[in-house]
């Protein structure tokens, strides 16, 4: 589909707004605020309805105020919709695929879920509709990322709690039967059937031990306490194991950057250990996951990135290219005040280095052997193609980035 300059700019700009969010965005960070600001009241909302005291005399206002969050969410939602195509992750798709992998994916669900029960409350008279409301909540994930990194410790996590759920599942059922076959004869009432034995095992093997249900023979109390000791185990299994899940997320975001480490890029292959120790002190150390994106285009280019493992994709105007272990890129745009001409995105879980320029800029006027190697490898990369063997830059960039390595390494007395 052809679409004119405008309308390509005017999905360009409404992307960069729901979507990238960067910092120094004052619309998208508005945006973003006024979105969460939406949610958070939303949820308010559904909580003060069930207060009278709050409720009454309120409710005009009540529902106009759902009325109106449901125009914004439905406004929102159909916006990503339209974008959708514009993902990196989607762009290989024609664009009526990629929207259908949007409204499918689990952020797309929860957008469509935000306002789905509104619409089907128009045509069914279900009160608890209502409560699906709080599915709004979710939307949180989006913009919080220690709700993201919720969500990724459990779904890492997935299987140990599957199997931690199943063991307390089976504990549960064997608890409640052997309380039935001690207590029923004493108490037929109380337990009455393996059944209503469940309640007594679910609280005690929690320690909540309501009273309600209670053994009154010496068997029954005998194993009362033995499960009490159970449940304090087998309930404290799934907060071991989230726990292990956050220890090694956080450790995953930061990796140690030391010689070692540097010996095995290239680039730094031939250095003695104490140069390398001394680049090792300036280079930052960055875990990017699958379809992260680490440099976009326009944005200033604050620094060069060495890959220690992992797969890169490079995306410029014109073409793509993969770039793996102990390649680096965006050094061109250290050399002189420039914005990045390409997207970088990550492929695959990709361990990267980081060096801001102006730690570059000392570095190669400490080491110029480094700064050499550096410049002459990205001399020899400017003729780089894509996929379909195009050249990722044209001949006047190129032409440019040559000029500006020329000066660089004429600066290294070269």
């Amino acid at each position: 589909m052809n679409r004119s300059p405008e309308t390509r700019k005017f999905r360009r700009r409404l992307f960069e707004i729901l979507e990238i969010s960067a910092i120094d965005d004052d619309v998208s960070t508005a945006c973003d605020y006024f979105i969460v600001g939406m949610i958070l009241l939303n949820v308010a909302a559904v909580v003060f309805e069930t207060s009278p005291q709050v409720y009454a005399g309120n409710e005009a206002l009540f529902s106009a105020f759902d009325l109106f969050s449901i125009v914004v969410f439905t406004i929102e939602y159909a916006a990503r919709v339209w974008i959708a195509d514009m993902h990196l992750h989607y762009a290989r798709n024609k664009p009526w695929r990629a929207r259908l992998r949007y409204i499918v994916s689990p952020y797309g669900l929860i957008d469509l879920l935000a306002i789905l029960p509104f619409y089907l409350g128009l045509y069914l008279d279900l009160r608890i509709l209502r409560v699906f409301r709080l599915v709004r909540l979710f939307k949180l994930f989006r913009y919080s990322p220690a709700l993201a990194t919720l969500g990724r410790v459990f779904y890492a996590e997935r299987r140990a709690l599957l199997a931690a759920a199943v063991i307390m599942l089976g504990l549960m059922v064997f608890s409640a039967t052997i309380i039935y076959y001690l207590e029923h004869e004493a108490q037929p009432g109380v337990f009455a059937s393996i059944p209503h034995s469940m309640w007594w095992a679910v609280a005690t093997l929690t320690t909540v031990g309501y009273g309600d249900m209670a053994p009154i023979t010496t068997p029954g109390r005998a194993f009362g306490g033995f499960v009490m000791v159970c449940g304090l185990g087998m309930f404290a299994l799934p907060v071991g194991i989230l726990a292990s899940g956050f220890a090694a997320e956080i450790r995953q975001r930061e990796f140690i950057v030391n010689k070692d480490v540097l010996g095995q890029v290239p680039v730094f292959a031939d250095l003695g250990p104490l140069p390398l120790a001394r680049i090792a002190a300036l280079l930052k150390a960055r875990i990017f996951s699958p379809r992260d994106v680490i440099a976009r285009q326009g944005d200033e280019a604050d620094g060069m990135f060495i890959i220690l493992s992992g797969e890169v994709e490079i995306a410029t105007g014109r073409q793509r290219l993969n770039m793996g272990s102990g390649e680096f890129f965006g050094e061109l745009g250290l050399l002189s005040d420039r914005q990045r001409n390409f997207t970088a995105t990550a492929r695959s879980r990709c361990q990267l280095m980081m060096l801001r320029k102006s730690d570059f800029l000392h570095l190669i006027t400490e080491s110029p052997d480094i700064g050499r190697a550096i410049l002459r490898m990205a001399s020899d990369r400017l003729g780089a193609v894509g996929a379909d063997g195009e050249s990722l830059l044209d001949e006047r960039e190129i032409a440019r980035a040559r000029r500006a390595i020329e000066r660089a390494m004429h600066q290294l007395g070269r």
